[in-house]
């Protein structure tokens, strides 16, 4: 072969090699599951929402949940060329001032959301609030939030689940939906969050489950240490939650509800239970809550090592990441019927 057939065959190698990707992403079996932009927030961390829609496309998700940024236009008429649900990730405003809330309110419209997803704290209530008096002003001013924002999702009409991000107990976060009542607002439903709070795993899902605009589907794994326990996220088949009652519950109370797959790949947190610290803004549970949490961590004890990333190299890491994404979105079709 002449250096010039060569050349010629290179390149039409590697346009045959582009569209046969192309067609490959084109014809992947769909899931009925989408995913969330956190599920790459441990290694990739996009931030381009065209790209992570781009990147959901070819792995057949249903679609994504993502703050909006870039060309709305483009990111719309992409997802739906593709039928891909979108859902925005958006602040809540603070306190009463609403004009940030209020714009990215308008951006979702614009891009075709069906769903907003938010939460009150981004933190952990246990390592954030180092006092009751400090939790208790945190609560006073997510009060004020909800209150303003309940007006802007009723005169835009998209509903929005906050999430149960580590912060509120799952009767906290009912009775919170229940004083600020709209069918526009509801639960973001996280499915392993809440045992960093002490709750029990399948009460958070019974309870938040008739209010669900979105989800986090995920599953969980757990392991002893000195002060508390370890949580992390794992693989959909390798945790202790009972996924197909889970998202039986959601279908069955939230048949419009989708689920977004959250797969964070990263090292266990720390949850210091067995600390007075902990405590601190928990002035109503009692040791009951502790010795049931602390059995079930005995009990459901992860038969492998959680996992640890951040030793690897990026570049291992990142494919450990993407690995995981993809193992649970075929767990999901074979078993959960996603």
């Amino acid at each position: 072969m002449t250096r010039r057939s060569f050349v010629r065959y290179s390149a039409a190698a590697s346009v045959a090699g582009a569209m046969n990707r192309s067609l490959m992403a084109e014809s992947l079996p769909r899931h009925k599951m989408g995913i969330a932009t956190t599920s790459y927030m441990g290694v990739w961390r996009p931030k381009d929402t065209y790209e992570f829609l781009e990147r959901c496309h070819a792995l057949g998700a249903a679609g994504i949940q993502a703050a909006i940024h870039g060309d709305i236009p483009k990111i719309r008429a992409q997802a739906e060329r593709w039928g891909m649900y979108v859902e925005a990730m958006v602040p809540m405003p603070q306190g009463s001032e609403t004009a940030a809330f209020e714009q990215s309110l308008k951006e979702a419209q614009q891009v075709g959301a069906v769903a907003l997803r938010s939460a009150c704290l981004g933190t952990r209530r246990y390592e954030t609030f180092h006092s009751l008096e400090a939790w208790r002003q945190h609560v006073a001013e997510s009060e004020k939030s909800v209150s303003a924002a309940v007006p802007l999702l009723e005169k835009y009409k998209i509903p929005l689940g906050l999430e149960n991000h580590k912060d509120w107990t799952d009767d906290e976060l009912v009775a919170l939906l229940r004083k600020h009542s709209s069918e526009y607002l509801g639960s973001c439903l996280d499915f392993g969050n809440n045992i960093a709070l002490l709750d029990r795993p399948m009460d958070v899902i019974e309870k938040l489950a008739p209010y669900a605009v979105c989800t986090h589907l995920k599953n969980m794994a757990v392991e002893p240490y000195e002060d508390g326990f370890l949580l992390s996220e794992v693989l959909l088949g390798d945790g202790y939650l009972d996924l197909n009652r889970a998202v039986s519950l959601v279908r069955q109370h939230r048949p419009k509800a989708h689920f977004s797959l959250e797969m964070i790949t990263r090292d266990p947190l720390q949850v210091p239970c067995l600390n007075d610290g902990y405590w601190v803004t928990f002035p109503d549970r009692n040791g009951i809550y502790l010795a049931r949490t602390v059995k079930f961590v005995q009990t459901h004890k992860s038969a492998k090592p959680l996992p640890r990333v951040s030793q690897l190299p990026h570049d291992q890491a990142l494919k450990v990441e993407e690995q995981n994404v993809v193992e649970c979105l075929q767990y999901a079709r074979e078993h959960l019927d996603l």
